[in-house]
């Protein structure tokens, strides 16, 4: 969005950010596993000694960047950095978990939540990372059905779905 916002693409009254994302520990579903996500945090050892955490590469995926800045702030990135299984997406990440590949990923909550044989293990706290939110606006050339479906997309009656779905309605 900001992208857009510099080359004067947007109508800047209309951006808005009504929805978030939160990070999340996930595990098998078989693993039964609750983790206090908190500084200090010796997620090596969760791994096992074999085991890889899989997240979206830090270098190229949103998921990963703030994986990694989630990490770093509970201490916990040094010693999990030479044992990072780096996927191109988050869904790629999730199925390293899924397959049993992977012990432990970090991941979207949505994304985590739309996958069986996952289970949420820890969500990092909010205040771990950038938060995650997702701006909506219209463009410059947009046609005006596209006001009434942006209205749509952020009124009250949406707000119920985009929760059921995992998203952060934020007011």
């Amino acid at each position: 969005m900001d992208y857009l916002a510099t080359r004067d693409l947007i109508r800047p009254e209309t951006r808005i950010a009504p929805l978030g994302n939160a990070l999340v520990l996930v595990a098998p579903a078989d693993r039964p596993l609750e983790v206090a996500l908190e500084p200090g945090l010796d997620l090596a050892a969760l791994l096992g000694p074999q085991g890889r955490l899989a997240i979206g590469d830090p270098a190229h995926v949103p998921a990963g960047r703030y994986a990694r800045q989630a990490l770093i702030a509970l201490g916990a990135w040094e010693a999990v950095v030479p044992r990072l299984a780096r996927a191109g997406d988050v869904r790629a990440a999730l199925l390293l978990v899924q397959r049993g590949e992977a012990p432990l990923g970090i991941v979207y909550a949505t994304d985590a939540a739309a996958v069986p044989g996952i289970r949420i293990a820890g969500r990092f706290p909010e205040g771990s990372h950038t938060p995650i939110i997702y701006p909506f606006a219209l463009t410059r050339h947009a046609a005006p059905a596209a006001a009434a479906l942006l209205a749509l997309l952020t009124g009250p009656e949406a707000a119920p779905v985009w929760r059921r779905l995992g998203f952060r309605v934020r007011s």
